[in-house]
């Protein structure tokens, strides 16, 4: 035993006076450039190359860094063994990430790639304004040399996009509104924003399974189309007009499509904006991904026919009367802002939605919500502003059986088909809003039995009060019929002229005049 540590101990001390000859032969720059030509002999002959991704870039930040963290996160979750989890400031998701010295495997069009994340203690550092951490961070790539035109190329660029979108859906939905019109404050910023919780989905939408799932598939021809759009020469944009009567679920709709896209929203306050400078200033704060609104266009300004400036020009030729019964029927939408600042016109908004400064951003989409169709411009309408029309109806059978779902967690088979048949015979009779009937469904939620036999009720009495109406207004229609032929009756009775002179009966109609001698 003694002989073995004797052994032992004569071989140190031979490693020892090794080491030492050899750091006194061999300086530290000459062993320096002696492991550096190794290393380059070793890469030569070796099928892999590296690239190393440092957590800060000389004092700066490397944004690079952060995306591949976040990228990553989404394949470690699956894969990883030992795993760091982190919640970033105004994000309502947590996300992985690789511990310390961990390594993971991805695959980008059937190519391997190899990360591992690289932890070290940093050297002492002298006095700097900004002290650096103690550890040193990176990630390093391994790939084959043969693979190396095509990661570069692409590869790295999709880390980029696919980080942005993890950063995205993980962080809270914001609603930005511009209170002030269009000036900036201390930051620079027209827009003020408070988080977006609304918790609308195209899942509780009380809308056509169909049209929903119409909706849902544009939407994500939209969100995926970069290439497409790139490819026909047209601006990443959309827009969408929600028309239809008050409490048909046009908000709910707006909220439904940021949840889906995960989009931020821009509820832009026309009466706030004074000019079309302003117009455009806040298009150009507006970030990509985004849903930019206006809602009831119609009522907001001066910005529905064009016509409405020559009809109150000829109405001014009219009595008192007629011009008060000509503004009624126009609606405040088309009245003249008098004595208001608002300069703002249909050409800016125009060019707002579909001009050369609605192309300064990219994926937005402009949704526009109206209670009257018919008053707004068709300008305003057509493709390129307004790409898809979307009607916002009344309740239906099949929007009744989402509520239902909702509210009372009623499917198919929780009630008799009796009860489903006198449901659907009266729904489309009452006329009723999704709002009004969810106002009735929440009210009686506590009771589920006695919610359904109360709206039934309800939906009875208001299909009897619409039939009713439907009676008066057909009696209505019949009786103006009947003043009408009454009144063109009694102008052709008006128009025909007889008399007689002395040489027989004279018969004028029309300007025409007949003689007919007595003989």
């Amino acid at each position: 035993m003694k002989e073995t540590w004797s052994s032992i101990a004569s071989l140190m001390g031979v490693l020892a006076f090794c080491q030492t000859l050899l750091h006194t032969v061999f300086p530290p720059e000459l062993r320096f450039a002696f492991l550096k030509l190794f290393s380059r002999i070793f890469l030569s002959f070796s099928s892999y190359c590296y690239f190393d991704i440092t957590e800060i870039d000389g004092v700066n930040t490397n944004e690079l860094y952060n995306a591949v963290q976040l990228y990553l996160s989404s394949s470690a979750s699956i894969s990883g063994s030992r795993l760091t989890l982190t919640r970033a400031l105004n994000s309502s998701a947590i996300t992985f990430g690789l511990s310390n010295n961990d390594v993971i495997l991805d695959t980008y069009n059937s190519i391997p790639l190899l990360w591992e994340h690289v932890v070290s203690q940093r050297q002492s550092q002298s006095f700097s304004w900004r002290p650096l951490p103690d550890e040193k961070r990176g990630f390093t790539l391994r790939i084959r040399k043969k693979d190396k035109p095509l990661v570069l190329a692409s590869y790295l660029d999709y880390i980029m996009d696919a980080a942005a979108d993890i950063r995205r859906k993980n962080q809270d939905r914001l609603l930005y509104t511009n209170s002030r019109g269009g000036s900036l404050d201390g930051r620079g910023h027209p827009w003020e924003s408070v988080p977006f919780k609304h918790p609308s989905t195209f899942d509780t939408l009380a809308m056509d399974p169909d049209t929903k799932e119409e909706i849902m598939n544009d939407l994500r021809d939209f969100a995926s189309g970069q290439s497409f759009y790139q490819k026909t020469g047209r601006a990443w944009k959309r827009g969408y007009l929600l028309y239809g009567p008050p409490g048909t679920g046009k908000s709910s709709m707006i909220a439904a499509m940021a949840n889906f896209l995960g989009y931020d929203i821009y509820d832009l306050e026309l009466t706030e904006v004074h000019t079309n400078s302003e117009l455009r200033k806040l298009l150009m704060k507006t970030s990509s991904k985004s849903i930019i609104v206006i809602e009831d266009i119609d009522c907001s300004i001066n910005l529905t026919n064009r016509n409405a400036a020559a009809n109150n020009s000829s109405n001014s030729n009219k009595s008192p009367k007629t011009r008060h019964q000509c503004d009624s029927e126009m609606g405040s939408g088309a009245m003249e802002e008098t004595g208001s600042n608002n300069t703002i016109t249909l050409s800016g908004l125009l060019n707002f939605t579909d001009g050369l400064w609605s192309c300064c951003g990219s994926e937005r989409i402009f949704v526009f919500t109206t209670n009257h169709v018919e008053k707004l411009d068709p300008a305003l309408l057509r493709s390129g502003r307004m790409d898809m029309h979307i009607f916002m109806s009344y309740c239906s059978f099949k929007s009744l059986k989402i509520l239902l779902k909702n509210y009372l967690d009623y499917g198919e088979g929780d009630l008799e088909q009796s009860v489903w048949d006198e449901l659907e015979q009266v729904v489309d009779k009452a006329r009723m809003t999704p709002a009004d009937v969810s106002e009735h469904l929440i009210k009686y939620r506590r009771d589920k039995a006695k919610a359904v036999r109360e709206l039934i009720e309800v939906l009875k009495l208001k299909a009897e009060m619409n039939a009713g109406k439907r009676g008066l207004e057909l009696e209505e229609e019949q009786e103006q019929e009947q003043e009408k032929r009454t009144l063109v009756a009694e102008d052709d009775e008006s128009k025909l002229d007889l008399h007689e002179d002395g040489k027989g009966l004279v018969i004028k109609e029309n300007g025409k005049m007949e003689h007919h001698h007595k003989e």
